[in-house]
């Protein structure tokens, strides 16, 4: 069973990496964002720490949001999935092999951000951090997946991926992810927590 989910995988990363509208803006959104808009102020590497990790939350959430919003609406409307779901297989191996996908993406999409802060500004991780920042991304993306899979569940493909551009930014900027919560306006700064 193990294999038919590395190969359900497979089948899956191989799907997004010939979808260049998928793969392109989840890859370089985040970074171009984080280059345009915050790099050039990050003058000491603790401001540079603590909005790099902002801006790879956002880019490791943004796709495990949009991957299971957009992407489960739209998988739920294409006759192929409906077709692989009368397979004889169990019924955990597409679900794994979706959030083994979504999560590579993800992790993809926080490195190229991680890359760019190391050639922009003056980042300086420390080595005992790293390992945390990466667990709380994994386990801070269980209720933006769950909150995807309601959003794909309530909604049509077409109309899943505006919703979740909305949803998405708002909450992304309410959350403090690309300013501290400290600059944001007043009635912002109360709920960001």
């Amino acid at each position: 069973m193990i294999r038919l989910v590395f190969r359900h995988l497979g089948a899956e990363i191989k799907g997004l990496l010939r979808v260049p509208g998928f793969l392109i803006p989840t890859l370089v959104f985040p970074s171009m964002f984080f280059l345009l808009f915050a790099a050039p102020y990050l003058k000491t590497p603790e401001a540079a720490n603590q909005t790099t990790a902002g801006f790879m939350t956002f880019a490791f959430f943004t796709v495990v949001f949009f991957q299971f919003g957009v992407g489960l609406a739209q998988e739920r409307e294409n006759p192929w999935s409906t077709y692989v779901r009368t397979l004889p297989l169990a019924p955990w191996v597409r679900p794994l092999a979706f959030l083994g996908a979504g999560l590579c993406f993800a992790l993809a999409a926080a490195g190229v951000v991680a890359v760019v802060a190391a050639l922009a500004t003056p980042i300086a991780p420390e080595r005992a951090s790293v390992p945390g920042l990466l667990a709380a991304l994994v386990l801070g993306a269980v209720p933006h997946g769950l909150f995807g899979i309601a959003l794909a569940n309530r909604t049509s493909a077409k109309a899943a991926l505006p919703i979740a551009n909305l949803v998405y930014l708002l909450l992304a900027f309410l959350g403090g992810l690309w300013m501290p919560p400290e600059v944001l306006p007043d009635w912002a700064r109360t709920i960001s927590p």
